[in-house]
């Protein structure tokens, strides 16, 4: 799925907190969205996905306005935050009835879940519990894989391996590669793990205060390049 963002500016009071010319994510890229705290990276892909209206601009996936065309939803997995979830449900209660929302049956919806089982927390433990009563890191699980499992068009994650533990964080980025590899998908990962996403990401849009700062094809210097202007951005802070 190819999404464009026109022009985009959106304010809080006096504070600009995001203003973007123009920004393309072609249909097969995975770009990676990397900033420090306040940096927009939020508010960028919530007006993304039509959760938040900007000021000014227009966001079109495949040339649509997103706010008058809506079959783009069926097309999307996104995790943003526990909000996404419904968290009186259990796992398997939630998965079921996010595969029911793209039309798949029970069993349909196991078939996919298939290849996700080992990122999951699916002890008989966990399987009771209800999403409200999962740790901030296990929830977290659930919500991507929500996101995944129906193999969409278009995945956007914000902070996905944040709350992770070392083994989960290394089976997702395993799982984000292997879906990269579909020419057909494209993908937007908001991170503050400079090593994943520069592993996972083919290009890099950099954010700072609402701003595009670079914008990036990766490659073996894009991680020392990263971390230089990180560096000098918080000795500019400190100072």
């Amino acid at each position: 799925m190819q999404v464009e963002l026109e022009t985009i500016v959106k304010t809080y009071g006096t504070k600009k907190a995001l203003d973007i010319p123009s920004w393309m994510l072609k249909n097969g890229e995975v770009v990676g969205l990397v900033g420090s705290n306040g940096a927009g990276k939020t508010t960028f892909l919530r007006i993304l996905l039509d959760l938040l209206r900007a000021d000014r601009g227009t966001v079109r996936f495949n040339g649509k306005d997103v706010r008058h065309h809506g079959r783009w939803r069926a097309r999307t997995g996104a995790f943003l935050d526990r909000s996404f979830l419904i968290e009186y449900l259990t796992i398997p209660e939630y998965l079921e009835f996010v595969g029911a929302t793209f039309g798949f049956s029970r069993k349909q919806t196991a078939e996919r879940l298939e290849p996700f089982t080992s990122f999951l927390p699916m002890t008989q433990l966990d399987r009771r519990r209800l999403l409200r009563d999962l740790s901030t890191g296990n929830a977290k699980k659930v919500g991507i894989v929500a996101a995944l499992f129906a193999q969409p068009a278009l995945v956007v994650l914000d902070e996905p391996f944040a709350n992770l533990d070392p083994p989960s964080q290394i089976r997702l980025k395993h799982i984000l590669a292997d879906m990269a590899a579909d020419p057909d998908r494209s993908m937007i990962i908001s991170s503050h793990d400079l090593g994943h996403i520069t592993e996972v990401c083919g290009r890099i849009t950099l954010l700072h205060s609402g701003a595009i700062k670079q914008d990036l094809a990766t490659s073996q210097d894009t991680l020392s390049a990263l971390n230089a202007w990180f560096t000098s951005e918080g000795i500019a802070s400190a100072t």
